[in-house]
């Protein structure tokens, strides 16, 4: 396929450059032990993980948001995920090697995530993204993902026009919130991708793997 050859691309972080889900899975169900409850099977809070403490808090106690005693259970994930932010968090598989590719390249790459500033802030040095060009999250601007403004936000910070960038995420927020801006989406099908199946989220590509996206660049002209 023939994507327009970008200037920058932008990636959300959790699920797509990172795999956090172990480390955002131990943090809920600390909650669910501290509780006397057994913990929730990990294989079920995975494909929420993108959707941080809404989709796990969600799935481990089958509350919304709206529900009385959310916040409070919210406010302590938080705590015990700032605790242990990084304990089992890694780059997924060829993530390193598709960043340096795209250093060789001369594209340059930032982070767009939903996650609140002072988690990323701790995250992004110690799973070794502090080299990233810009890093967006999402109390960042007035609004987050699937609203356009925090990728407008990162192209404006890289100086480089939102139609010539890309935006690769997991989760279909990221999607839409790409195609708002103008840019050409990329669905990063090795994340967590939550309940919708990424073959429909209408992304301009859809990538299994980051060498495959590395492959994808290589045969745009």
């Amino acid at each position: 396929m023939t994507l327009p050859i970008p200037q920058a691309i932008l990636f959300d972080l959790d699920g797509t450059l990172a795999d956090t889900a172990p480390d955002l899975a131990g943090a809920v169900n600390q909650l669910r032990i501290s509780r006397g409850l057994a913990p929730t099977d990990y294989e079920l809070l995975r494909p929420v993980a993108s959707a941080g403490a809404r989709g796990l808090i969600g799935v481990a106690f089958g509350i919304t948001p709206q529900d009385v005693g959310y916040i409070e259970l919210r406010d302590e994930f938080l705590q015990n995920y700032e605790a242990a932010i990084a304990v089992k968090s890694r780059l997924f598989e060829g993530v390193t090697e598709l960043l340096f590719g795209l250093q060789e390249k001369g594209i340059a790459w930032g982070i767009v995530t939903n996650k609140i500033a002072y988690l990323t802030d701790q995250l992004v040095p110690k799973i070794g993204l502090h080299h990233a060009a810009c890093v967006i999250s999402g109390d960042t601007t007035s609004h987050s993902k699937p609203h356009p403004a925090p990728l407008y936000e990162a192209a404006k910070r890289i100086n480089v026009q939102a139609e010539h960038c890309w935006y690769v995420g997991d989760d279909l927020r990221d999607i839409q919130a790409g195609q708002a801006a103008g840019m050409t989406t990329i669905a990063a099908a090795w994340g967590y991708c939550g309940e919708v199946a990424p073959a429909t989220w209408n992304a301009n590509a859809l990538v299994d793997s980051p060498q495959q996206l590395l492959a994808l660049l290589g045969q745009q002209r």
